[in-house]
């Protein structure tokens, strides 16, 4: 079991990292359920709007194991609509949620740099 744990999750896949001061371990996990396809119509003013399938959220919940620490991140709507599932469905795995965080599309090493950062100066500070 890993205390920290970040999240990067976006509507197809969400990588998990379980981080510990020497190591970090990494699990992919992709939607399998029906494509997603967005359309926009020239005439309508919003975006279409892709959910995440339930069996993805649930695999993604389960990765996360007996995590302490919780950090999510993501582009777009994905990681709150997660936080939201968590709440809903696993609210002993929510409360551990730390912070929800903006984070477009980066390398694993990008994520784990951020992480690590936000996790440092979070344990000094609670």
């Amino acid at each position: 079991m890993s205390y920290h744990t970040c999240v990067w999750i976006d509507h197809r896949e969400a990588r998990i990292f379980h981080i510990t001061a020497k190591a970090v371990e990494t699990t992919h996990i992709r939607d399998h359920g029906p494509a997603h396809h967005l359309h926009r119509k020239a005439d309508h003013v919003g975006l279409g709007k892709v959910g995440m399938g339930e069996a993805f959220l649930a695999d993604v919940s389960a990765a996360l194991g007996q995590s302490k620490a919780i950090l999510i991140m993501g582009p777009g709507t994905a990681k709150t609509d997660f936080k939201h599932h968590l709440d809903a469905k696993h609210p002993d795995i929510a409360r551990n949620v730390w912070d929800v965080r903006a984070a477009d599309h980066p390398t694993d090493g990008q994520i784990v740099a951020e992480a690590r950062t936000y996790f440092h100066a979070e344990d000094r500070m609670r």
